[in-house]
């Protein structure tokens, strides 16, 4: 059995493959990498690195030859860019034989109001019209995207965001990572939708956690879009830049990850790491 992992070398994949380490001997993991320099210490490990593109489909001919199961991390961009670099990517497995295709998409992909779900509902799409038995990694959030929030909390007791009272099944990425690595090392997987969330919850949880592990009190200003905008842009980011984090934060108001599922302790059959652990291991980052 041979399992290959895309992205390996990013900050989920490589979280991906110490995992599987754990569960498989190396010669059984390939990464497809853009630059195999960069995974010069996956080689070291006996890994078998290969180099692959999703920009240059034909380089996929090679790195998925004789794979049994794929994991594709979705990849960074603007939309357009991301969907065509997935399905040259699901293309290519098809062609290739590959028998299982494990897939990082995002918190009910197919309803979903977040920018960004259009690209994970397109390429579950393109899997499902493959016909390759797959899974469906739905992740909520990753707790890590707040990294920020948590910087300007800690540093001068205010945390500033646009989403109001909403809740957000955060999780920290190594959650997510180990899900991944369930699901490529047993079986019974085939045509799968995993909804991985933890029970929402809101930032003011969030800050009440940081509170008690800093002794800082922590104010939670809410603002309106307009101003949240402003603040973006008097922060030198790009109009369209500007555009997609206040549509994201604004789907995330109107709760698009306000997501109850069990099947992310039920697909690691124990439970994830604490909130109170995940955010103190944010904060100890930071300190």
């Amino acid at each position: 059995m041979k399992i290959l992992v895309t992205g390996a070398t990013g900050k989920l994949g490589s979280l991906v493959i110490e995992n599987l380490l754990k569960n498989t001997a190396p010669e059984n993991i390939a990464v497809s990498v853009r630059d195999t320099a960069k995974a010069q210490h996956l080689k070291d490990k006996g890994i078998d690195v290969r180099y692959g593109d999703f920009d240059k489909p034909e380089s996929l001919k090679d790195a998925f030859k004789n794979i049994d199961k794929l994991l594709i991390i979705s990849t960074d961009g603007d939309n357009e860019t991301r969907i065509k670099q997935h399905k040259n990517a699901v293309n290519e497995a098809k062609i290739a034989n590959v028998r299982f295709i494990a897939y990082t998409s995002v918190g009910k992909a197919d309803t979903s109001t977040l920018p960004l779900a259009i690209v994970h509902k397109e390429t579950e799409a393109f899997i499902k019209d493959s016909g390759i038995p797959y899974s469906f990694l739905r992740n909520n959030w990753y707790l890590e995207n707040e990294t920020d929030s948590f910087k300007e909390a800690i540093s001068t007791g205010t945390w500033t965001n646009s989403i109001g009272e909403a809740k957000v099944g955060w999780a920290l990425r190594k959650d997510y990572a180990k899900a991944c690595a369930k699901v490529l090392t047993t079986d019974n997987h085939n045509n799968t939708v995993y909804e991985l969330s933890r029970k929402p919850v809101s930032v003011k949880e969030i800050v009440e956690i940081i509170e008690n592990l800093t002794s800082k009190k922590i104010n939670v200003n809410n603002i309106d879009e307009e101003t949240y905008s402003n603040i973006l842009k008097s922060n030198g980011l790009p109009e369209p830049v500007v555009n997609f984090v206040v549509g994201l934060q604004n789907s995330i108001k109107n709760n698009s990850l306000d997501i109850e599922s069990n099947d992310f302790e039920a697909l690691l059959g124990e439970p994830i790491t604490s909130l109170k652990e995940s955010v103190e291991e944010i904060v100890k980052q930071l300190s």
